[in-house]
């Protein structure tokens, strides 16, 4: 008898333990998930480095520049 056949003699019963109508995800699930958090975990690293380099400055409020109208333009943003 080959050690394939030996082998295969030993996890016959160890198969017969197992219920027949319960599926699970197994190792190939565990790893599909573990990538796919990894991949999440590095876009969001990714979006927050980016976010952090957005400069923003918010616009003043309509009703604060109503009465500035006849005032000179503000000044440009940097780097124009």
């Amino acid at each position: 008898m080959s050690s394939t056949g030996l082998a295969m003699t030993h996890l016959v019963p160890l198969a017969k333990e197992l219920d027949e109508n319960k599926v699970t995800p197994g190792v190939l699930g565990f790893i599909v998930f573990a990538v796919m958090a990894a991949g999440v975990w590095l876009l969001m690293k990714s979006m927050n480095r980016h976010m952090n380099r957005v400069d923003f400055e918010e616009a003043p409020a309509p009703a604060a520049t109503a009465g500035t109208a006849s005032r000179a333009p503000a000044e440009p943003a940097k780097g124009e």
